[in-house]
């Protein structure tokens, strides 16, 4: 009897695509849309896993853009403890389709954000970037003349890629109830203060993130019509969650959105590919290997092997001509147990024991383990 599965290849079986796979073993998960190579200026953005993703471009010799950069002589630590070297501006992790997309609006002088500056002690941070003056300014106006230059380099980094790689990394997000200004991060984490009366929790679905991220690409098309797009989700948990749902729950809940948002994506638009990083990392063929002890952050091995695919599918090969410099990034606060939020708590390290290798990605999001009591 014939059956329309009678002639698939055996990677469309779990049997034989998963199942038989030796353990570690990437697969093959992925075959691109359409190539990435050597020519193509690369603008990266998204959650903390996409410095993951930048990182091994920018190693392996591709022309990634950094419109906000320093100096080579200062050390990779120093620049990325101020949100430098971190993406294509210096905009730090852009967690939600929403604010990247108010991001484009405000650089394009079409959305002015509420609260711009938020307090932190005797200083003052950037709310839409609160982590990248770690000791803050010293005056309001000083933060808004800092984010004047740097709406300028968010336009350069956006309107000169030939490939746009973006990591979807949450759905829930903290928002001005008058205006729907999104923050990266809740007031009174890193700095501000927070008030039930003026700012609300979000938790995005589908259609609401399908939504953003179209109209994100819909402008960006209008200004640079070349453009195309790489999406993943990133496989790196929740901390935490303000949704009244397990932490575990809230995380499916949330994966599944972004990959669902992806997926539909792919199917509408010929200009946007999907590698899937989040599949790599969390396949069972792993068994949890590439996660470190805390079973969130994701270790080197992890990352390798995402990027290796990808690296593999795409012919690219070498690495970078002038490497960066030879000092490895910061940790995230969290995990190093220094982190304070709001000034007030203490961080601690995640899972009950120590990381066996560092989470070398700076990420606002693991400040919230400094709240858990």
């Amino acid at each position: 009897m014939k059956s329309p599965y009678s002639d698939l290849p055996a990677r469309a079986y779990w049997r034989s695509g998963v199942g038989e796979r030796a353990p570690l073993d990437p697969g093959d998960l992925y075959t691109p849309r359409f190539p990435v190579t050597r020519d193509m200026k690369i603008t990266t953005a998204g959650s903390c896993f996409a410095q993951h993703v930048g990182r091994t471009l920018r190693e392996a010799g591709l022309d990634v853009v950094d419109t906000e950069s320093l100096p080579v002589e200062i050390s990779d630590a120093t620049a990325q403890r101020y949100g430098y070297r971190l993406y294509s501006a210096r905009y730090a992790n852009i967690y939600t389709a929403r604010q990247l997309a108010q991001l484009q609006d405000e650089a394009n002088g079409k959305f002015t954000p509420a609260l711009p500056v938020w307090r932190k002690g005797d200083r003052f941070v950037d709310a839409q970037r609160p982590g990248v003056e770690p000791e803050g300014l010293e005056t309001e106006e000083l933060v808004l003349e800092h984010r004047k230059h740097h709406l300028a380099c968010v336009r350069r980094a956006f309107r000169q890629a030939d490939l746009f790689v973006f990591t979807f990394g949450l759905t829930e997000a903290w928002v001005h109830r008058e205006t729907g200004t999104v923050y990266p991060t809740a007031p009174g984490t890193i700095g501000g203060e927070f008030d039930p009366e003026v700012f609300e929790f979000r938790n995005y679905d589908a259609m609401e993130v399908l939504k953003d991220f179209t109209q994100f690409r819909k402008q960006l098309k209008r200004t640079n019509p070349g453009v195309k797009f790489l999406v993943t989700v990133s496989p790196v948990p929740l901390t935490a969650t303000a949704s009244g749902n397990h932490v575990e729950v809230a995380t499916c809940y949330s994966k599944a959105v972004l990959r669902a948002v992806c997926g539909m994506l792919v199917e509408r638009f010929d200009d946007i590919d999907y590698f899937p990083s989040f599949e790599i990392i969390t396949s069972q063929n792993a068994r949890g290997a590439y996660y470190l002890p805390n079973m969130r952050s994701v270790s080197h091995q992890g990352v390798g092997t995402a990027m290796g695919l990808f690296k593999s599918a795409h012919g690219i090969t070498g690495t970078a001509a002038t490497p960066a410099a030879k000092v490895k990034p910061p940790k995230a606060d969290a995990e190093g147990g220094k982190a304070k939020a709001g000034g007030k708590a203490k961080g601690r390290r995640r899972g009950g024991a120590a990381a066996a290798e560092p989470d070398d990605v700076v990420c606002e999001e693991a400040l919230l383990e400094a709240f858990a009591k």
